[in-house]
Formats: C-alpha cells, structure tokens, sequence
C-alpha cells in the first residue's frame, strides 16, 4: 500500500523519525496498482428492503473477479452511511467511479483550571453522566487510574453500543464501549499512548497527586469527569491510523449514540470533502445531532497550513496555558539562561564541556540512517554537551555520544516544551548566539542543564483556541514518554503538546455546553462557544490578526450564556455544498433525501453558509454583501447594537441593520456585512471583528478580508 504524510497532531521530539510506522502492504504479489480504497457512497437509503452488503458485493462484481471479492473487501460501512473499503487496481478504482450509486472513491491514506472550568464550576452531574464521548485515536489503557468508575451511576439507556474491546480488556461504568479496526489489531488497548492521553482530557475522572517524576503536581482530570468514554482504536500500536478504520470508527460511533466525537488525527493539509474521511464521518456525524470536534494541525501559524476545512467539524488550534516548563543552563562563567525543556535529571552541579555540531557537514542523503553518518567523530562530541543549530543535530549527536544537546529554537516552536530521555534545552536564537559566542570565546566551555522547574506565565495564553501546550494527562505505561526507542522509563502520566491536546479540551467544553442544551444543535454549541472567546495575545504576525489566532480561548462560563448564535442546518451545509460545485446527483446521494439546490449554485455564495466567522474575497473597488442570521438564546426581549473593529481604513466595513430587536426566545433575525476594498489596499489579508452587545452579552464574529491586489 503507498504510504503518505498524514500524522498525529501533537508534538514529537527528533527521536519519533526512527519509530516512522509503516502500513500493512495492500498490495498483491504482481500488481504493484493494488490499492487499498474508500469507496463513499453517501447516506443510506431509506428502503427497509436496502441491504448495504448485498449492494456492496454486487457492485464488486462488476469490477473483480468473484473468488477473489472476500479476500479483496476490508470494511463496510452500513450502520450511519453507506460505502465500503477495499483493494483495488487502478483500472478496477476507474469502472467503480463510473457506477451508478457511487460518490467517490479515493485512496485510504494513513493519518496520524486555565480555561475557566475549575472543579467548583456550575455543573449538573446528572446530564452530565448521560453523556457519552466517543474518542476516536489509538485505544485506550483502562486501568488507568483516570478511568475508574467509583460512584459513576449506571450506564445511560440511550446507549446503543458494545464492549468489543477484544484480548485482555474490559470495560466499567466510565469506558462503556470499546472496538478496533487496524489490521493486525487483537485489542482496543492503547499500548501507544495517544488515545489514552486525549480520552483523560475531554472526561478522565479526578485523580489525586499526579505528577510527572515530580513535575507539576496537582489534580488530572478531564472537562467533564462524569462523562462516559466509548473508545475506538483506528490507529495500531505503532501510531499508524487509515482512513478505512478512521471512517468504520465514525459508522460505529454515529450508531452507537455518542454525544460528541473527538478526533485528534488528521493530513498535513486540507483534503476535498470527497476525499477525507473525517470530513465524511463528521457530516454524517452532524446530520445525527453529533458536533465532531477535530485537529487543525500543528504546522502554523504557517499561512494556509489548516487541515481541517469542512464547516461542520470544530476545528481546534493550542494555546499555551499559564504553567509553563522552563530550564536553565548555568555556563562556566556564570551566565545563565532560560530555555524549554522537560527534563527530570538532576544535574548536581556537573558540568559537561560544550561541543559544536555542524548540520551543513552531515546532511541526511536519501535513507541514510544517523547511525551510517561518519561525518561526525564520535570522541568530538561523546560526553559532551552539543550545540546545534538545526534539529536534525539532535538525533545525530545523540546517537554520536553526546550527554546533551543546546538547540536554536525558532520562534515557532520555542512555546512548547518536550520530553526527553537525555539532556535537552531549546534557547531562543538571541540566547543561543550568547552561549555559542562563550564556547568560541574560551579554551575549556562547560555549562551544566539544571532540572526543568515550573514557571507561571502571565503571557499566556499565546497562539489558540484550546489550551494545548505541555498537558499533563493519563498514558499508556507500554510507551516511553519521550517516544524515543531506547528509553526505557514507564509512566502512567505523562506530558505532550499540540492541537491533539486542544481538541479534547475543546470537546470537553462541548459536552459542557450540551449539558446545559441538551436540544441546541451541533452549529448552535459551535457558535456559542466561538463567539464567546477571550482575546489572545498576539506573539507571531500581529498583521493578521484573527486569521492567525481565531475566534479566541475558549470561555466555557460565558458559552453557556452566549445571548445569540449561528444555527446551521443540514440544508444549509448542503446547499454550501451545491455552491461549491458538487452535482445534483451526488448531493442527493450525500444528504440521502429530496435536498436539492435552490437557485443559481455559485461559489462566490459560500460565504453566505450562516458561520460564526466571516470571510470576504475581494477585489478593490468591489461591494462584497454577506448574509448572516442570528438566533436569540439570551433574554427574551433584548436589543443587540453592532460594533465594528477595524484595523485598516482602506477597508470599509458596514452593518445593515445595525440594531437587532427581539421580543422572544429563538426568534431569528438577519443582517449584512458590506465590505468595500479602497484604492491605496498594499496587503492581501486584513482582520476586523463584528461585536453585538445587548450590554450583558457580547457576541463577536472574527472578519475575515482576502484581497486579490
């Protein structure tokens, strides 16, 4: 099976490059075309005399040989919509496409108390109790102190799924279901670590004195401790996940009668909706009452670089969070500087000597494993501390000898702080020079790395949507905590950064809000908590304002009391769809009903789907309308007065409609955002916020302008 770039979305150390997993090869002996395939088939028919597996098999045998269909066909998806995978050539894949009743086929790809919500929260444990988180990632470790069950009420009879969580697993009052996909798999058991760092997050109970190796000790729990976990392994033991098993998860999970989904996996970048199965899942999971909330990725604030597109999903960047983890390393001469690191090893005033490692001198060539690197003598840096001023030094130093290495962070990733086995320290660039300057400087540099401390940062929260950055939460003993081979510590908790830590945070605050709405819809809970955000604190590209930060952090207190918000319904999302230029025929099949497209499909009308956010493409001298309605949730009788933030009078933004008056609950109301670009436009992006107020809720819309200069 080809492999693709499609991985976890948290952040790794260097070491995870030797751990790269490789997915079951699909391919036939003699065809090297063989492809494991999705092919999407929409919602399900409403027939009671439909059989999903029947027509399945009977479209198979259009296009491969009779004997050869068992072997060839991998999933069938036929509990929440309809489709199925299986191993294809390119000839068979191309007859398929053509085929009455068939959507799209594409490859399955591989895939990888800050916030406000302290224990004393407002909560209603009841509700709170009924609902079920369904966790799609790498499984679960259920002995986890984090998962135990005491004083959990029975289990909700809305429930719908099973225990399937195969060898050597059991579940309890809290994970109440359990199943696995990946090939080779025999259990739900997170033997990997993810899953079970995620699931602990969104509704881990509370759990007592948990530290790792004595950092940050304190309470673990998740957003919504009472909450039932149902787990689905679609990643195997070695992190590797595929779309088949991601998109079997949704089938099952959408059936079962979860709440909420979460889902921290996704691609390096925005795929079709056709093509992407968490897309896929999500819609089917939408249109069942279900919010999925999901990964963004961790390549930004690198423009375009968001991969998780479609309208309906809650897409989730990191924040840091006001704990942060520091380390210091005190040089010979008595200078000290501050830099990111998790280390847990005391340094007893041992000092190392500091060596130099040279990235232009051993480039990686092809497959050239570091061990294979001779450019590098090994009693140049063994024992020593290496500086480098590429990541890539890390690894090879480490495998050189070294006891350490001082790295040049960039300005991105210099917020997240990383465990290792060995001494590591990122150094911000102006920090780094100044030990570099020291080494050159003198005839026997030595520095010794301190162990980390915690620091409270009264900057934070930076980058955001969700607290992401250095989370510490439950773990699966069976992997290290660095991720690195050769390191052989076992913790039950451990500390991970990324938007695979903000996505449960996020679903956390979800299932928060449902238990105060348990009949507000998925678009409704989405709006409530984008347009309710506190301000985030710029720190790369000020310029851009919310294009590079969002909404905001997350405010879980004043989410549940938003005054308005955004409703979208299914018809909505379907008519966005018809826009952007699908078929009437693969509309029909999607949606599984009678929806339609109303008037002239044009993809300049995308921008009019009702989103809390608001994005304009303009030309200059162009009057852009965008329509907008909102639904009052607030008072009964309020009147809502708009504000406009502007950052850049060569954009001229209006309101129609600039006072919005109701007389009762759930009454809608509608308006216009005029957008006019000047002449004298020099840049393509320009942010601005719309505010409605009623003078207790403040209910904000980030702008979003797109020039075309």
């Amino acid at each position: 099976m080809a492999k693709h770039n499609v991985v976890f979305s948290f952040l790794v150390s260097l070491f995870l490059a030797s751990l790269i997993p490789l997915v079951c090869d699909a391919t036939k002996s003699g065809d090297e075309s063989n492809k494991l395939h999705i092919v999407y088939m929409g919602s399900l028919p409403k027939e009671a005399s439909y059989s999903p597996s029947s027509h399945h098999l009977s479209l198979l045998q259009h296009v491969v040989d009779g004997s050869d269909i068992e072997n060839r066909l991998v999933q069938s998806y036929k509990r929440s919509f309809n489709g199925f995978a299986v191993v294809l050539n390119d000839q068979q894949r191309e007859k398929l496409v053509g085929m009455k009743g068939v959507v799209s086929v594409f490859p399955s790809q591989e895939s990888w108390d800050f916030l406000g919500l302290p224990q004393s929260f407002k909560r209603d444990q009841t509700i709170e109790s009924g609902l079920v988180i369904g966790v799609i990632d790498s499984g679960i470790w259920p002995e986890s102190e984090s998962f135990n069950d005491k004083g959990l009420a029975p289990i909700t009879k809305k429930w719908r799924g099973v225990c399937d969580g195969g060898v050597n697993f059991s579940c309890n009052k809290k994970i109440i279901g359990a199943r696995f996909y990946a090939v080779g798999d025999v259990s739900a058991r997170d033997k990997f670590g993810h899953g079970t760092h995620t699931s602990s997050i969104v509704g881990g109970r509370e759990v007592n004195d948990v530290s790792f190796y004595g950092l940050a000790n304190g309470i673990a729990r998740g957003g919504i401790p009472s909450s039932r976990i149902t787990a689905y392994k679609s990643c195997n033991d070695f992190g590797t996940c595929t779309n088949d098993a991601i998109l079997a998860a949704f089938d099952d999970a959408i059936a079962d009668g979860v709440d909420v989904i979460t889902i921290s996996l996704g691609a390096h970048n925005a795929i079709d909706f056709l093509s992407d199965s968490i897309s896929i899942g999500s819609f089917h999971a939408m249109e069942n009452g279900i919010l999925t909330v999901h990964s963004v990725g961790n390549t930004g604030p690198v423009p375009s670089s968001v991969c998780s597109v479609s309208p309906w999903l809650f897409s989730v960047a990191a924040t840091t969070t006001d704990r942060k983890f520091i380390d210091k390393i005190i040089l010979g001469n008595g200078q000290t500087f501050i830099g990111k690191s998790i280390n847990t090893i005391p340094s007893n005033d041992t000092k190392f000597s500091i060596a130099v490692h040279n990235a232009q001198a051993c480039p990686i060539r092809g497959n050239a494993s570091p061990e294979k690197c001779d450019c590098m003598e090994k009693n140049m840096v063994k024992g020593k501390l290496v500086l480098s001023g590429s990541p890539s030094g890390q690894l090879f130093s480490f495998t050189s000898g070294a006891i350490g290495v001082i790295l040049n962070a960039s300005q991105y990733d210099f917020d997240a702080s990383l465990v290792t086995k060995n001494l590591t320290l990122k150094l911000e660039s102006k920090d780094f020079v100044q030990v570099q300057y020291y080494k050159n400087s003198t005839s026997y540099p030595v520095a010794e790395i301190l162990k980390s401390e915690i620091f409270h940062d009264t900057g934070a929260p930076r980058i955001i949507s969700a607290p992401g950055v250095e989370i510490l939460t439950a773990y699966s003993p069976l992997n290290s905590p660095s991720m690195d081979i050769s390191d052989n510590r076992k913790v039950k908790y451990t500390i991970l950064s990324g938007t695979s830590m903000s996505c449960p945070h996020a679903a956390g605050v979800v299932g928060y809000v449902k238990s105060f709405h348990p009949d507000w819809s998925p678009a409704a809970i989405k709006s409530a908590i984008m347009t309710t955000t506190t301000p985030v604190k710029g720190t790369y590209d000020d310029l851009v304002g919310e294009f590079a930060y969002g909404s905001g952090n997350i405010n879980p207190k004043q989410a549940i009391e938003p005054g308005l918000v955004y409703d979208i319904t299914k018809q909505d999302y379907v008519q966005m769809l018809c826009n952007y230029g699908y078929s009437a025929e693969k509309i029909k099949q999607i949606s599984g009903d009678n929806s339609s497209c109303h008037g002239t499909s044009e993809r300049s009308l995308v921008k009019d789907i009702n989103y809390p956010a608001i994005v304009v493409p303009i030309l200059k001298h162009l009057h852009v309308k965008v329509h907008r309605t909102v639904t009052n949730v607030g008072f009964p009788n309020s009147t809502y007065k708009a504000t406009l933030i502007h950052r850049n009078p060569e954009i001229m933004i209006s309101v129609e409609r600039e006072v919005l008056s109701f007389k009762s609950l759930n009454e809608k109301q509608s308006f216009v955002v005029n957008v006019v670009g000047g002449e004298k436009l020099n840049q393509t992006l320009f942010s601005s916020s719309l505010v409605w107020s009623d003078g207790t809720h403040n209910v904000k819309s980030p702008i979003i302008v797109h020039i075309s200069l």
